[in-house]
């Protein structure tokens, strides 16, 4: 099975459904999928050909849906891009990829134009929502300059091209930041998408009645998979481009009666501070979050708010898309755990010399059909994640990150092997402290680092936002941990900033909080 048949299947079964939400459009299956054959069709007349790479450089709008499924018929591999990139970053994806093809948006091509001179691969650009300028058709030189809706409108064949990609071809590139600031293309087939999806729509129960509201970047893979699933299911998907005015999703909530919602950490703080009472949210089923753990304060208080939807925790990495979830009638139970591993799929921990352990604490390792090909071209990185397994043919991926794993089965994430903090000797879980702070009356978001200590080694960093209004000084918060954590988990320091920094992926962005404590 490939990706474009999760829109294929449904606009045969459900062709006159509305499939897409978006900017006030509404776009049922059958429209979509023929807007998909026509641009495919453009792109494979352009020079798009099996396997090539095609970049898509647009917001989340009805174009970055019609370019990825486009880009899957034409027999390509598609690479949503961050609108926000600038253009070194943009440069550096597009070779590393060797990009035959970019679409992006025609009416800001200041980043388009100032690259084109940089990547000799990329033959091929395509303006959505307008023509561009002539400066991009002069900077362009060599380049084909497409539109958009010319290839669209003014197509008469809305077949679909001929595509002979099977299961175990590339479907998507999702590029990552690297270690080393370099970002790693996360190869994954079709077969890796299909199997994520198949196994992730099964634990949420999704079916074609659902109506997912996806807030999230489709740059990034879990606001990707809110479209895979829903078209996959022939659900509805209400696409926004962010969660930057909840008052105003929330009334689209109400609206179009959505029924599931996918989160993150810092969704939750905000959804936190409203009043949730003043929203007909009734026809809420399911909350999803992964990506940053959910505090586990969050997790209470969404439950007290919005007893009638079921919570989903769940942990996952792009380079499997999903790892794990907590059944619903777990969360009270054991709120601080992201649960067990998804169907279809077999996690364990392992000690440092890579043994299996049964209880206790070591590396997450994971595998099943979900688990990525690899890093584009950089076999080094691939290896250190991609390890022989238990069977001779197998290769399992080590996450990287460390877990605690109890006598039924049940994860709880510590945090990254490289982020676990070494103080005094001992070893600190960041979690377990960002927990405690989010205990704190007043506190909006909470992230802990490890800082150079010439005594300690690393000294422990808190760094907390608060609520509107709220009063917490230092000694509040050094109070609150000490009557609460052991006393090498005491924060040495406390910084309160007005905003945490942010991922593109909206995760808190720890690399920026660690500044060197004086001795």
């Amino acid at each position: 099975m490939q990706v474009e048949s999760f829109l294929e299947a449904s606009a045969r079964r459900l062709p006159e459904k509305v499939a897409l939400v978006c900017g006030g459009r509404r776009l049922t299956y059958a429209a979509i999928d023929r807007d998909c054959n026509k641009l495919a069709r453009r792109l494979v007349e352009a020079g798009v050909s099996r396997g090539d790479r095609v970049a898509i450089y647009l917001e989340n709008s009805v174009e970055t849906v019609i370019s990825i499924f486009a880009t899957l018929k034409a027999g390509a591999v598609f690479m949503v891009v961050n609108p926000t990139t600038k253009a070194d970053k943009l440069a550096f994806i597009l070779n590393n990829s060797r990009a035959s093809a970019l679409i992006a948006d025609g009416r800001r091509t200041a980043v388009v134009t100032e690259i084109a001179d940089r990547t000799p691969h990329t033959g091929i650009v395509v303006l959505a929502g307008g023509r561009g300028d002539q400066a991009l058709a002069d900077a362009a030189t060599g380049k084909q300059v497409l539109s958009f809706e010319d290839a669209i409108q003014s197509a008469s064949d809305d077949s679909k091209p001929e595509n002979r990609s099977i299961d175990i071809d590339l479907a998507a590139l999702i590029y990552t930041s690297g270690s080393t600031g370099t970002p790693k293309g996360v190869m994954l087939t079709h077969l890796n998408i299909v199997a994520a999806a198949t196994s992730i729509t099964t634990y949420l129960e999704n079916v074609e009645d659902d109506i997912i509201l996806n807030v999230l970047p489709l740059s990034f893979d879990y606001g990707l998979y809110q479209l895979l699933m829903a078209f996959k299911m022939g659900a509805t998907l209400v696409l926004e481009r962010s969660f930057a005015f909840p008052h105003a999703v929330l009334e689209i909530v109400v609206a179009e009666r959505v029924t599931g919602f996918p989160i993150v950490p810092t969704i939750s703080a905000l959804l936190l501070q409203l009043d949730l009472g003043k929203y007909d949210l009734s026809n809420l089923r399911y909350i999803t979050n992964t990506a940053a753990a959910l505090p586990t304060k969050h997790i209470l208080e969404l439950r007290a708010r919005l007893p009638h939807a079921k919570l989903f925790s769940m942990y996952g990495l792009t380079e499997c898309k999903r790892v794990s979830y907590l059944p619903p009638d777990q969360i009270d139970v054991r709120p601080t755990s992201v649960g067990r591993g998804m169907p279809n799929e077999e996690v364990y921990i392992v000690d440092d010399q890579g043994n299996r352990l049964k209880t206790g604490v070591g590396e997450l390792v994971i595998r099943g059909s979900n688990v990525m090909k690899g890093y584009w071209e950089m076999p080094e990185e691939t290896a250190r994640m991609l390890r022989p397994g238990a069977l001779p043919w197998e290769k399992v991926l080590y996450s990287g990150d460390l877990f605690r794993m109890d006598e039924e089965g049940y994860l709880y994430f510590l945090g990254r092997k490289d982020d676990i903090i070494k103080t005094r000797g001992e070893k600190v879980s960041p979690r377990e402290v960002e927990n405690v702070l989010y205990e704190l009356a007043g506190v909006s978001e909470a992230a802990v680092v490890g800082v150079a200590d010439a005594i300690l080694g690393q000294a422990i960093k808190a760094v907390v936002t608060l609520k509107p209004g709220a009063q917490v000084t230092e000694q509040d918060v050094l109070r609150h941990c000490s009557q609460r954590l052991e006393n090498f988990m005491v924060p040495k320091v406390v910084e309160f900033r007005e905003a945490m920094p942010k991922t593109s992926s909206g995760k808190i962005d720890k690399k920026t909080l660690h500044v060197a404590v004086a001795s």
